[in-house]
């Protein structure tokens, strides 16, 4: 008898129990319809102040926390502490910066938050536990694509249809070999398919490729396709539809973008000299000052120096067959028996010497005779193997028809 007064009495307690804990999931489920709680930059935000503000000219990290109340020896410490972590030695003048404060009867500065990009920010607790930490937002990707006939230029075409004109000096590298952007024709097509970077989803940071491109220019159909030509090396190149490497051995030219402003002309007259002829034995390209200035090709720096005509100069020399030399220089940024490579930084446009405005004369020489580099016949890279071509005419039959399926429309995006 008293074995079953046991049992009854267990089994009741767990009843008992079962129900009460039924209840605290019904209460928890009532505190739902409280006001949820905020978190900004991992903070409550009814328990904190946040300020935001811009870096001044000349602020550093230092002088807003003393102008907060926070003494050096704090600041140093705190830096000391996260210098692994994050890195506020050099903000950057009008990029937002957050402090924050606690919302006590007398508010203090808990944090530090810089956002020097829109990808992310970094930030430095000052109060309790000293951290710092740096938070960079999740990328998406999207693939799009644009087109149009050129009016007036590439870059203002993409303006127009709310494109991203950086789209141009992404194609001005691809076809810098066999286009000349200087000389775009109004009427000129083009198609491209390239990839996007957002944060937020919404917010387009970069472009991260092109995956295909397509330039009718002249009356002469050329595309060009990303393809990995050798996967050990991880070097990728752009091909035509037949396989061409579109990479050439010389650039058209040795500046992204400005204009010819004066060709390569053994009678041209020049009003500097009394309307004259003297022979003119480079090409012009007209650009602001500082623009930087790049090697055409790989080659070796035989000269930097400065001459009462040419001013200050460089000169490389590509093989035994080529050389070519950059005029007019403000500033030089190589040294006597540099090698450098296609496209590097050798210098910045300036108007040292006989100049009448900015702009670097391009000279070029081909088995030691000054020559225009537009009428000649320049070397083309190597050709991609037999076997990878087969493969790659295979593998670019989808991205081919994904963009011959692009209809081309005046002022209107794909």
């Amino acid at each position: 008898m008293n074995n079953i007064r046991f049992y009854f009495f267990s089994l009741l307690f767990l009843i008992i129990n079962l129900f009460s804990s039924c209840g605290s999931d019904i209460t928890s489920i009532i505190s739902e319809d409280e006001e949820p709680i905020i978190y900004k930059y991992g903070y409550d935000e009814s328990k904190h102040i946040f300020e935001e503000k811009k870096v001044g000219r000349g602020d550093t990290f230092g002088d807003i926390l003393e102008g907060q109340g926070i003494d050096y020896p704090e600041i140093y410490k705190a830096l000391e502490k996260t210098k692994n972590d994050v890195d506020f030695k050099m903000l950057q003048r009008g990029k937002p910066y957050t402090l924050v404060f606690t919302n006590d009867s007398i508010p203090s500065l808990k944090a530090f938050v810089y956002h020097p990009t829109i990808e992310g920010y970094s930030m430095i607790q000052l109060k309790d536990s000293i951290y710092g930490k740096t938070f960079k937002k999740e990328r998406t990707y999207k693939d799009l694509s644009a087109s149009g006939n050129i009016e007036n230029s590439l870059y203002l075409t993409l303006e127009e249809q709310g494109k991203d004109p950086l789209l141009t000096y992404y194609l001005s590298d691809i076809y810098a070999w066999t286009i000349d952007f200087f000389r775009l024709d109004k009427g000129d097509k083009f198609k491209v398919i390239y990839t996007q970077a957002y944060v937020d989803d919404t917010i387009p940071v970069e472009i991260t490729k092109v995956k295909a491109a397509y330039f009718l220019h002249k009356g002469v159909e050329r595309y060009a396709f990303e393809y990995e030509t050798d996967s050990i090396k991880g070097i990728v190149e752009y091909l035509d539809q037949d396989a061409k490497n579109l990479r050439r051995a010389f650039l058209q030219s040795p500046i992204k973008f400005g204009r010819i402003s004066s060709r390569y002309n053994l009678r041209r007259r020049i009003a500097l000299y009394g309307n004259r002829i003297r022979p003119h034995r480079g090409t012009d390209f007209a650009a602001p000052i500082g623009t930087p200035i790049l090697s055409t090709a790989n080659g070796t720096v035989t000269e930097v120096s400065y001459t009462r005509a040419n001013g200050r100069y460089v000169k490389v020399k590509h093989n035994n067959t080529y050389t070519t030399q950059y005029l007019h220089m403000r500033k030089a940024n190589v040294k006597v028996g540099q090698f450098v490579e296609q496209g590097d930084v050798i210098g910045f446009v300036g108007v040292t010497g006989y100049t009448s405005g900015p702009h670097v004369c391009y000279r070029f020489w081909k088995n030691g005779r000054e020559v225009d580099p537009f009428k000649q016949k320049l070397p083309e890279a190597k050709p991609i193997k037999e076997s990878l071509k087969i493969k790659y005419l295979n593998d670019i039959v989808l991205i081919k028809s994904q963009i011959d399926s692009i209809i081309i429309k005046n002022k209107t995006s794909i």
